[in-house]
This record gives C-alpha cells, structure tokens and sequence, in this order.
C-alpha cells in the first residue's frame, strides 16, 4: 500500500516550512507550544476523509481519530471486543440478528447529537455506494450476502438493504441472511465510522431516500463533499488538510476522556532522509522510517529515539503463482521449449512445489529481517485465531524441488527448461531480495531454468495483477478486521480477491471455506481452517513469505506508547490512537 516517491534538498526545506506554517496555524487556536503538537511525517498523501471509502492505511490512520465505530478492540486483544459508540450489543435469531444500544450525550464536530438515525444512514450508505476503492464489500457480505453493489448484483434492492439495517426507537438493528461469525469484528473496522447525517446531506452527500438511492450506487467518493469537509464524534476534530500537510485539533466537546494532546499534524515527506534528518532533530515526533534495517542501523541508539520491538505482525504475505497468464506478451515463447512458458505453466502443482521448496526462508529472515521472524505454514498471521502452529511450514530443500521439476509437465520442464518473468516493486529492497534469492535457488537447479526479476511501479504492478497480467508477484494483505476468514477467503477462495493472481478453483478449500464463514462454532472453524492449511500447504498455492515482527521508533517525549496498549488492529503509525498519547 506505500507509494515511494522522489526528490531531494528541495523536500527538506518544504518539510521545516510546512512544519512551520502548521504550527502557526496551531498556535493561532491556543496551542501553547510544540510540546501540544503531535507531528507524524509520512511518504505517501492521505487520498480521503471519507469513512466510506477509506481503505488504505493514510487515510484510516486519520479517519479512525476524527470518527468512531460502534465498538473497537480491548485492549491489545485481538479477540476481544469493547464498546465505543454502542453501550451493549445482543444477539438474536440464530446469529441473523445483532440490536445495539447507542451512547447518550455524544456529540459530532458540527455541535449535532449522535442519533441512531446516523448509524441507520451511515451503514445504508455504505451498501448503497459500496465501490471498489472502499472495504464495504465485507459489510455487504454479511447484511446482502453478496461483496457486490446494486450495479454489478441486480437481485439487491433498497427493500433488502433497508430490511438490513434499521432503527427500532433509537436501538440500531442489522439483519443477516445467514449467521456470520466475523460480524462484529467488521464493525470495528475504520471504514465503519459513524458519520454525521444531517452535516452530511447538507454537503450534499445522499439523501438517505428511495427516490435517489440508485444513483447512489457504485459513486466515486475519493473527493467527496464529506471527505473534504468530515463531521465525526472522534476526540479530534479537521483543521486543515492541503496537498502537503494536514492538522487535528483536539475536539472540546468529545464525549469521552479529552485528548492530553491539542494538535496533531501530518506532513507529507516523500523523501526518507528529510524526514530521518527531521526525526533526529526532534522536529517530528513519529516518521516513516524505512523499517526495520533502517531503525536498527541509523536510529537504535540515538538520544531522544525510543524503540518498540517485537511487536505483532497481523501482515501476511507470499509470491503469488498464476496458473492462467492473462497477457501473452509476458510468456516468451508461450511453449516449454526453454525460451517461455505456457499461459498454464503453473497450473501444475509440481512446478509450484519446485518453486516452494527452492525458497530459503531462513537466509530471507537472515539477510531481509535482520534474523527476526519464523516460517509460516499458512497465509494467515500466527497471532490470529484458526492458524495451527502445529503444521509443518514448508521446508527449503533443494533435492526435493529438483524431484519436483523433474516430474513437472511430465518430464517437460526438465528436458526443455523455461523462462519466465517475476516481477517486484520499484524501490522495495525486501521483494527484490527476495525474489533474487528464489532466481538464484531454481537456476541452480537445471542451466535451462531463467527467471528474470522486473522492476515494475506499484500501481502498475496493482492494475496488472488484479487482471491477471502477472505472472509471479509478492501478494500480501493487511487485516481489515481480526477474523481468519479476511486472510482465508482472500488468498484462497475461487471468488476470493486475489483469485485473479492466481486462477485457480479448488473446489474442496471453497467448501471448507465457505463452511468456516458461516459457524459460529469455534472448534469447528479451528479444524476447518486447519484442513484448510494442510491441503493449500500441499498444493503449494504461494511461496510463503515468513512473520515480520514490528519495529517501531518514537521521540522519547512521547508518552503512551508500550508493547502493552499496541494494537496492531489501531492506528496503523502506533498501535495508539492519539488521545491516548500525550507529550512530557
């Protein structure tokens, strides 16, 4: 999800003038120095304020400060869920019916009370409008069945969706198909903010209404009134947002424990030295470092840099294997006869063990991650329910990958050799290792074997893969909620959203999958995902990146950050939000 961008002396100075400006601006609301002002510097911009299409880690890092969600996470539980804007929450009708009682004396930024005719319009909208720049194709999952809107589902009509949810009085009630066990955790999610109605259609979002819900559907709301212009309950309020920064304010009228921070600013810093520069100045108080080699090398030991290690890695990533090429230009040859491949070449599972068994997962962890991290035996991370560390991860071993070439495309692949492309993103030194460590594995193996690593730009490599014009690509996924079944039908299902990357239908992991998303019964979903695990594992459907532990470095002004408060669920910087920080 990061963009690197370039420049270079220019930057540093844009950074200190920008950093200034904001400042001032703060001070002009009351700020009684830099010691009330949080300051993050990020790479990449912050696309949109809008809850209802953010799903990128820039924006939810905002949204999820300036808006609140019915409930959250407890603690740096994964499994455990507290109110936040609901008080209490029962379930009803065999799992179909969830009835939330809603906070009294909240209030959103405009001075609006919170109702539960907000909750009522807010997961309306988001069926309704429902785009693929947005993560409300899991909520749609769970209230219409279906991860489609109305255009692309034609059986959703606003009778279904205003049966799903609605207000009794003022208690907020969904309704669902079929009972789904990650239901609750979805509503935690950032995208899921209760939004300001009435601010809301006076900027000119939807109306809420029948008469105009159709042409609601599918709409574009990167640069929506409510993006440019958000009204949450959240402890902090906008201030400003322009191309290159954007400050919060604490918000005087928040329902809950005041921020001990009053202002926040996020500047844009595209590039890392400026903003490493300004780290260890103290002009910033959280950057975008790098990672890990970066923190260790050039930050750990420094006055005024503290460090958090160790921390639990909720990412999951692999080396995608297409098993039917969409783009004949990216073959060669088309042919097993050592100058490409067939559109199909991976369509076969020994080629795709070969590649497996050629990957050095400990010399990854060794030279990429600095020896931290362990195997994996499954694209889903080890601090989440339903991963069975009792499976064996896959092992290097480089006689068995010889085997499996060997019997691969009935001796073909062998005797004739291949060529194929594996493409990496611009700039990540992590995939280009990686990659060249899996090249250097399988040339080894036969002088006919050729992989060539491309470098690609991210959104080509994005637009590519989700068409099928990829052939091999690092595949990774982020959580959107802490359920197993947002790593498991991702990766792995034939209507999964990964499925164009790889192209293939296992009818048995979709039946287990899709039994494993609608009990509720605990054990039984362990034991499905576990048959899920071992069968994947045996097909060799990824090569299989190793866990990553989390790194973090922070001011050591910086107070209310600990392994213990980090959630890896929140606030993608720190784990924190912001009114739990403060400054001494």
């Amino acid at each position: 999800m990061n963009r690197p961008l370039s420049s270079k002396k220019t930057l540093s100075a844009l950074a200190l003038a920008t950093l200034a400006l904001s400042l001032a601006a703060c001070n002009k609301q009351g700020n009684t120095g830099a010691s009330s002002t949080l300051v993050i510097q990020e790479s990449a911009d912050i696309p949109t304020l809008d809850p209802g299409t953010s799903y990128d880690t820039g924006s939810g890092q905002v949204v999820e400060n300036l808006y609140e969600t019915l409930l959250t996470y407890k603690g740096n539980s994964l499994t455990e869920l507290a109110p936040l804007l609901a008080t209490e929450w029962k379930e009803g009708n065999g799992g179909r019916e969830y009835r939330f009682t809603l906070r009294d004396g909240v209030k959103f930024h405009t001075g609006n009370d919170l109702k539960c005719a907000d909750a009522e319009y807010t997961f309306r909208r988001n069926l309704v409008t429902n785009t693929g720049e947005s993560g409300n194709w899991f909520l749609s999952e769970s209230l219409l069945g279906t991860g489609a809107n109305a255009n692309d589902d034609k059986s959703i009509t606003w009778q279904r969706i205003t049966d799903a949810v609605k207000c009794d009085g003022e208690t907020l009630v969904f309704s669902l198909p079929k009972p789904d066990p990650a239901f609750l955790a979805k509503l935690a999610y950032p995208g899921q903010s209760v939004v300001d109605s009435a601010h809301a259609k006076e900027i000119g979002e939807w109306n809420g209404t029948e008469a105009t819900w159709k042409a609601a559907v599918g709409k574009d709301l990167m640069g929506s009134p409510l993006s440019q212009d958000p009204s949450g309950t959240g402890a902090y309020r906008l201030n400003e947002k322009t191309a290159t920064s954007l400050s919060a304010t604490a918000f005087d009228g928040y329902w809950g424990d005041k921020a001990q921070i009053k202002n926040v600013v996020i500047q844009l810093v595209p590039e890392q030295a400026a903003r490493l520069q300004a780290f260890e100045k103290g002009d910033a108080d959280l950057v975008e470092t790098g990672g890990r080699p970066i923190i260790e090398q050039q930050l750990k030991g420094k006055p005024g840099i503290a460090i958090l290690d160790n921390l639990p890695d909720t990412g999951a990533f692999g080396f995608s294997m297409n098993q039917n090429m969409k783009d004949a230009t990216k073959i060669g040859s088309g042919k097993l006869d050592g100058k490409g491949i067939p559109a199909n070449f991976f369509s076969d599972v020994d080629v795709r063990r070969g590649f497996v068994a050629a990957f050095n997962v400990p010399q990854y962890i060794k030279e990429v991650q600095a020896g931290k991290g362990e195997p994996r035996n499954f694209l889903l991370p080890e601090t989440f329910p339903g991963y069975d560390k009792n499976l064996p991860a896959p092992k290097f071993d480089l006689d068995a990958a010889r085997a499996a070439f060997q019997k691969a495309w009935n001796g073909e692949v062998w005797k004739n050799g291949f060529t194929l492309n594996a493409t990496y993103r611009a700039g990540s030194v992590t995939a280009q290792t990686g990659m060249e460590l899996l090249k250097k594995n399988v040339e080894s193996l036969n002088p006919k074997f050729k992989v060539n690593i491309v470098a690609k730009q991210w959104s080509d490599i994005l637009s590519d893969g989700n068409a099928g014009k990829e052939l091999m690509i690092v595949t990774g996924w982020a959580p959107d909620y802490a359920d197993p079944d947002n790593y498991v039908h991702t990766f792995y299902s034939s209507d999964g959203y990964y499925q164009p990357r790889l192209n293939f239908k296992d009818t048995q992991l979709d039946a287990w999958i899709n039994e494993a998303r609608s009990t509720t019964d605990t054990a039984r979903r362990n034991t499905l995902y576990s048959d899920i695990a071992r069968r994947a594992a045996d097909q060799a459907y990824y090569v299989l990146l190793p866990s990553n532990p989390g790194i973090l470095a922070y001011r050591d002004t910086l107070k209310g950050l600990s392994t213990d408060a980090f959630n890896p669920m929140l606030s993608f910087r720190t784990g924190t939000l912001w009114k739990a920080l403060s400054k001494g």
